[in-house]
């Protein structure tokens, strides 16, 4: 019994008695008890953290589809826009061409009645110059005598063109 005297065996006493005490009082179930609620709490919010992983890479995938929608829809939008101003560019051009031959026709129309209203012009002044001609000449040759008998052949030449 001398080992009764030694502090090991009392350390040991004292240990085995501390973790007898333990069990007693079940801590080692509410340790494991604490240990297995917080693993829980991990496991939970690893499982969170990956389900918010991978909602963010459906909405990252979403946004990238949306903006290669988005370009390929700008793309097509430009294209329009060209084809449109090409379009009304061609419609321009012809409408110009359109209205410049338009106006150089009535220009032309203007000047081809302007020469012949001047062609007028120029034939009343002609006839009129010809006419006060004949009218001198006439005055100046015509005596009585003539002009008698002029009247006299044109009575007789009505006379037969009326019956």
């Amino acid at each position: 019994m001398a080992f009764l005297g030694t502090p090991e065996f009392w350390v040991a006493v004292s240990f085995f008695g501390f973790l007898l005490l333990l069990v007693y009082f079940g801590i080692p179930g509410k340790v494991a008890a604490l240990l297995d609620k917080r693993a829980d709490a991990i496991r939970h919010e690893l499982d969170e953290a990956r389900r918010l992983r991978e909602e963010a890479q459906a909405i990252l995938s979403e946004y990238q589809r949306k903006h290669k929608d988005a370009e390929k829809e700008a793309g097509e939008i430009i294209r329009l826009a060209k084809q449109e101003s090409e379009a009304l560019a061609a419609e321009t051009r012809s409408k110009l061409e359109e209205s410049l031959e338009r106006r150089t026709r009535l220009a032309e129309e203007k000047i081809a009645r302007a020469e012949e209203q001047a062609m007028s012009e120029v034939r009343a002044a002609a006839i009129d110059v010809a006419i006060a001609t004949a009218e001198r000449i006439i005055e100046k040759k015509m005596t009585p005598a003539a002009s008698a008998k002029l009247v006299d052949t044109s009575i007789k030449g009505l006379k037969t063109k009326l019956n």
